[in-house]
């Protein structure tokens, strides 16, 4: 039995992490993900990251055709990688699964900080890619939204949105971005 204030004790697991692994973390703002069977932990996120995050999920539900899922930090199982993006795009009929299928999934959006920009610019699009996700979206400092379309095995540039222009984007479905 723990006294009060005493944390949980937890080892690593023999072989590689899991998801049933993430289970042992407290919800404590950390994000905890798995990259081909290595645990990945990244700081709470600051204030500015979180209002990015919530205003391009307004921007994305507003303009969401019926029966899309338009989600902040869900998981996308990939079978080798459990991640957390920032924002999920479910298609219509997804699996309604706790982690999503990459095959359920249009568009995963990273918001980047200083603590994960070489993730969300280089690990984690190309998991996305090889799990065959067909968008990505990066909101770097600027702030500047920039969107990628899968082509073979990784994405290729497309749209970059800044300042008070108003881009209309037409994937994961018809839609204007102002950033």
């Amino acid at each position: 039995m723990l006294s009060q204030g005493a944390s949980a004790r937890w080892s690593a697991p023999d072989g590689r992490w899991t998801e049933p692994d993430l289970h042992l973390f407290p919800q404590d703002g950390h994000r905890y993900e798995i990259v081909e069977g290595g645990l990945h932990v990244s700081p709470p996120a600051g204030d500015r990251h979180t209002a990015v995050v919530e205003a391009l999920v307004e921007v994305l539900r507003a303009a969401a055709p019926e029966g899309w899922w338009v989600c902040d930090r869900s998981g996308v199982d990939t079978g080798s990688s459990n991640l957390v993006p920032d924002i999920t795009v479910l298609r219509p009929r997804s699996g309604g699964h706790a982690w999503a299928r990459p095959s359920d999934v249009a568009l995963v959006v990273e918001v980047e900080s200083e603590e994960t920009r070489h993730y969300d610019r280089l690990l984690k699009p190309a998991v996305y890619a090889a799990a065959g996700i067909p968008g990505f979206w990066r909101v770097e400092d600027g702030p500047v939204l920039r969107t990628f379309t899968l082509d073979g095995d990784g994405y290729r540039p497309g749209e970059s949105v800044t300042g008070a222009e108003t881009v209309r984007l037409d994937a994961p479905y018809p839609i204007r971005v102002k950033f």
